[in-house]
């Protein structure tokens, strides 16, 4: 009984907010996220969605901070968790095409102290979990602050799974490990780089590496829900939240600019996304069993080729699914770490493509 109360509670809290969203009486999208967050029981909520690189909606819904009942604007800036890696993996196929990085050298050539187990994997492993490496082990101390070089002997410390380049294996400190890397190639933090090189040039002003000290402008507040009670999000230690497996701070706005970039050529060559966007081959010839490409999955829904990923991060939740053959984008930014951001990125995407009908199912 007190776990529906508690629910009830927040609820009532949050859906006097939703209800005053614009629009949400009649527009059917508005009414389906409306519901989902009421189902899901999520705080705050922004959805973009854009057709062509150009904006057809966006939108918040919710709360931003239920301690201080701000609302989710389009502006509000969320945490990115791994949806993060696509602009690690951006980076490196920059630093590839101008010859600094090669993707099929072993990355022993960029880390003389690593283990000898590391001679066998490349670049290209890395960028598609398909090195060996593994997720961050139960006794990570994620209250401590580790220098680079203090997390890659942590990572060199912990065995491959499996020789790298016979299966896929989704790994947080693979993409970590890039992060050193592009370090090492560029001398330049990976936020730094990627904010000089991507952000930057791309207008896109609220994105850049998480901090808490740091006064953030429209900086939504993470939760998590404990037997059915809201909660704030977990601390962790400050260094732990600026590696590149998923460390950023972004807006619908300004992934609404990302998506636009990504049909051109201002930031790599069409080689080279399309490199991104295609399942890497394994050893044997055969596409990894993730379906993963570059910091990309590579579905298919009903029909529709999707490229997308899915975040989660310090009670966050967030997804990006990008319909390419239709031109159509779907984003969802939550502050729940408990949330399905994926299931409403599908129904949305489903509403504007009619022909395939409306339910959010899975793949």
């Amino acid at each position: 009984m007190r776990t529906h109360f508690l629910i009830s509670l927040v609820l009532l809290l949050i859906l006097p907010k939703i209800a005053q969203t614009p629009g949400s009486s009649s527009d059917p999208v508005d009414q389906y996220v409306q519901f989902e967050m009421q189902k899901q029981h999520i705080p705050g909520l922004a959805l973009l969605v854009a057709r062509d690189g150009k904006i057809v909606k966006a939108q918040g819904y919710g709360l931003a901070n239920v301690e201080l009942q701000v609302a989710v604007k389009p502006e509000t800036v969320f945490q990115s968790g791994s949806v993060g890696k696509q602009f690690t993996a951006t980076a490196v196929m920059m630093l590839f095409e101008e010859g600094k990085i090669k993707l099929d050298s072993p990355i022993t050539s960029y880390f003389k102290e690593a283990p000898p187990s590391w001679k066998q994997v490349t670049v290209r492993e890395l960028l598609s979990h398909t090195a060996g490496f593994t997720d961050y082990p139960d006794n990570f101390d994620f209250r401590k602050d580790y220098t680079e070089d203090q997390l890659l002997r942590v990572i060199a410390g912990i065995p491959l799974a499996f020789p790298p380049g016979t299966k896929w294996s989704y790994s947080n400190l693979g993409y970590a490990t890039l992060g050193i890397l592009i370090h090492r190639v560029t001398g330049k933090f990976y936020g730094d780089f990627l904010q000089e090189r991507i952000f930057q040039p791309l207008g896109m002003s609220a994105t850049r590496v998480m901090s808490e000290a740091d006064i953030i402008p429209n900086r939504a507040a993470g939760y998590r829900l404990v037997k059915g009670e809201l909660k704030n999000q977990e601390w962790v230690a400050p260094t732990v939240n600026t590696t590149a497996d998923g460390s950023l701070y972004f807006s619908i706005l300004d992934l609404a600019k990302w998506d636009a970039a990504l049909y051109t050529e201002k930031l790599l060559k069409r080689s080279s996304l399309e490199q991104m966007w295609t399942p890497a081959k394994l050893n044997n010839g055969q596409p990894n069993s993730g379906d993963y490409g570059f910091g990309w999955s590579i579905g298919n829904v009903r029909g529709h080729r999707v490229l997308d990923h899915g975040g989660a991060w310090q009670g966050f939740k967030t997804h990006i699914s990008r319909y390419v053959d239709d031109k159509l984008t779907v984003v969802v930014l939550t502050n729940l770490g408990d949330a399905e951001p994926g299931v409403i990125t599908e129904h949305v995407a489903g509403m504007y493509l009619p022909s395939n009908g409306n339910a959010a199912t899975g793949r």
